[in-house]
Order: C-alpha cells, then structure tokens, then sequence
C-alpha cells in the first residue's frame, strides 16, 4: 500500500491567506489533486504543508474583459469545456478538454492546477503556449506577468516562486483566428503519445488567404516551453494550404526531442508531430476561414 509520509492540512480563506501560508517552507497548493496525491502516495512529492483552495470562489471564472478571455486558476476543466465563450473565440480549448482524461476528472480537476504541474505530457500546457496566453502570479506584493511561453522552466518546474500563487491565465482575443487540437493517445484519456495545437489568423482575402500569425503547441515530444517556434516563423506569410502545413509539421517533427518509452519509439512519436500538426493547421485555418465567411 502507498502512503504519503505526514503532512499538515491548511483550508485558505482568501488569496491574502493563502499567500501567507504559501510563504512557509515546504508548501505545495492543493486544487483538483489528480497529479500531486498520485506524486505523493509514492513519495515523489513530500510537502511539509498542503494549502487546500478549492474555496476560493474568486478564482473561479472564465469571462471576456476587453480584448482577452481570461480564466482564472481555480476554473475546473468541466468550466473550461462548458464555456460558450471560450469555445465560440477559441475552439481549441474545446478540442483539448474533451481528451483530458474523463469526465469525474474534469469535473474537480483545474485549468491552473495542470499548467502548475508542468508535466510534459500535458494537455493545455501546449494550448495556451499556441494561444500566447499570459499568466498572472500573484504574490503578496503584487502581480507578475509571465508568457505562458515562459512559465514553465522544465519537467515539474514553474516560474511560481515561494509564496507566489497562479491566479489567472489571460488568452489574447485575434479576431478571425480559427484554432484546433490535435492528440494520439493509447487509450481513451490517457496521457498523450504526441499532440499538436494550432492558432492562425489568416490575412491576404478569400482568394489566396496568407497566414499572418501562427501558434504552434506540441505536447508529450520535448519541445521547449511546449511551442513549435521554427515552424511558426516558417509559416509567417506562407499561402494557406496543404503544402505549407506538411512542411511547418516536418520541421516541428525535426526541432522537437521526444523520447522512447513504453509509449512508442522516437521515430514513431516523430512521424506523429509531423502529421498531428499538419492536421491541427487544416482544422485551424478551416476554421479562421468560416469565421471570415469564406469556404472552410
């Protein structure tokens, strides 16, 4: 039988509370749970104190303010996918909670919950590093401001410093984007093989549209800080079509590191960013096409 070794329980009753407890040594935030009870049950995680915020409403949301959705921390992945707003701006958000793992997990399980956990087989890690998103650190200071681009500084590491707590994660509105998601898993939510997130806001007019911005996030391969960016300066100004996403999905495939495991081998998990990504964009731009009004 697993067993974690002792550890001391804090309900927070505020952000400000649970900022002053986040301050003591050998703290770890307690959300949905689903990745750090597992982690401790077999003593890879072994925190002095558990500070337990699932009462903290305020972090609770998913609401457009100005030009940004933004969607706070405590937000369950069942808020996520629910969201009309979220899904009508950003389909892929839609795209990837349906795969994230079942629905009694997304039912407690929170969007700023797994971007924490940093695991590099993670779902919306590559979704909002597509996206471009921000998040907001919240510390007993003030507010920091890191691109989700640079959130994550490795396996299980964040820039979330002692004392600090993920408030908001805030998604850039484009319009026009279209946006989708792409996985390969072995089972019906299961961690991912490979998976491939795509943005695109298309510009140039129905006749020959070009694409003017790319958002490119790979899952479960070992790309740095979950983004494509070779392949997103390839396709900057590129013609929409066939030829233009099979050559960005070859060159995501050739600057990612995946590595064999009980998953599949390199060259496997390679062939499958090359085609994941290439779908990703059809499915993206196809959308960016409809919201323009043109044909998909």
């Amino acid at each position: 039988m697993q067993v974690p070794s002792h550890v001391e329980y804090e309900r927070a009753t505020s952000v400000e509370h649970a900022l002053s407890l986040l301050s003591r040594p050998d703290t770890r935030v307690l959300a949905g749970g689903h990745s750090l009870i597992p982690m401790m049950k077999l003593r890879l995680a072994q925190p002095e104190v558990l500070v337990d915020i699932n009462g903290l409403a305020e972090l609770a949301y998913i609401k457009l303010a100005g030009h940004e959705l933004r969607i706070g921390a405590l937000a369950r992945h069942a808020d996520l996918l629910d969201s009309a707003v979220a899904g009508e701006l950003f389909p892929i958000f839609h795209d990837a909670e349906r795969v994230v793992a079942d629905p009694i997990v997304r039912l407690w399980g929170t969007v700023g919950g797994s971007l924490c956990q940093a695991d590099p087989s993670e779902d919306l890690s590559a979704v909002f590093a597509a996206a471009r998103a921000t998040a907001v650190i919240r510390g007993q200071e003030g507010d920091r401001m890191i691109p989700v681009r640079e959130f994550h500084l490795g396996p299980y590491e964040t820039a979330v410093g002692r004392g600090e707590l993920l408030a908001e994660i805030r998604v850039p509105v484009i319009p026009g984007a279209g946006s989708a998601y792409e996985k390969v898993a072995r089972r019906v939510g299961d961690w991912s093989v490979a998976a491939a997130g795509a943005v695109l806001r298309l510009g140039g007019g129905p006749g020959q549209p070009v694409i003017e911005t790319a958002g490119i996030g790979l899952t479960a391969v070992g790309a740095e800080h979950f983004v494509a960016a070779e392949a997103e300066e390839f396709l900057r100004g590129r013609v929409v079509g066939a030829e233009s996403f099979e050559t960005a999905g070859a060159i995501a495939a050739g600057h990612c590191h995946p590595v064999a495991d009980q998953r599949g081998p390199e060259d496997y998990k390679r062939h499958l960013v090359a085609e994941l990504t290439a779908r990703a964009l059809r499915r993206a731009a196809g959308r960016a096409a409809v919201r323009a009004g043109a044909p998909a």
